[in-house]
């Protein structure tokens, strides 16, 4: 009988290992072009948050800021409060604010197994000096929303979502 050697096992036993355990599968996500109108206001530019909600309504991740200056982050106070002060595992990049009646166009991406879960699509907006808006627009994510137009509440005038 053959003596196996150490030296062929191990080499052997390692790449097994990696291969079952070095890679971390990726879910399938979808990019959407996000188009937000801001109303007519005067004063400072908005910071809008947009998180995504799960079917109990709680936050589960942020999708994307507006508005770069983190110092001023803890005026949107809901998503300050899951958040943390700490900041931990913002993942969604930044951009400027935005002023009245402006747009801005960013990029998001969402998990498609979100999509007709019960999960929702959150928008708070904070403008410096003026209200803060928890709900500014908030919708049920569906096959059919992550394509439409929907009417804000406040800050924003209208936000398009476009499949990429």
């Amino acid at each position: 009988m053959k003596k196996t050697n150490i030296f062929t096992i191990a080499p052997l036993l390692v790449l097994t290992v990696f291969l079952l355990f070095g890679f971390t599968i990726k879910k399938p996500t979808s990019t959407y072009k996000c188009m937000i109108q801001m109303t007519n206001y005067t004063g400072e530019g908005a910071y809008i948050v947009v998180s995504l909600l799960n079917a109990e309504g709680d936050y589960e991740k942020t999708l994307y800021i507006q508005g770069d200056d983190d110092e001023w982050y803890f005026d949107i106070t809901e998503w300050w409060n899951f958040q943390g002060k700490e900041r931990t595992d913002i993942d969604a990049i930044t951009g400027a604010t935005i002023n009245g009646g402006e747009r801005a166009i960013s990029i998001i991406q969402i998990e498609d197994s979100k999509l007709d879960k019960g999960y929702k699509i959150r928008f708070e907006t904070a403008v410096e000096d003026q209200e803060y808006f928890a709900d500014d627009v908030q919708f049920e994510l569906t096959s059919e929303s992550v394509k439409s137009k929907v009417e804000g509440k406040g800050f924003i005038r209208y936000i398009r979502l476009m499949p990429q």
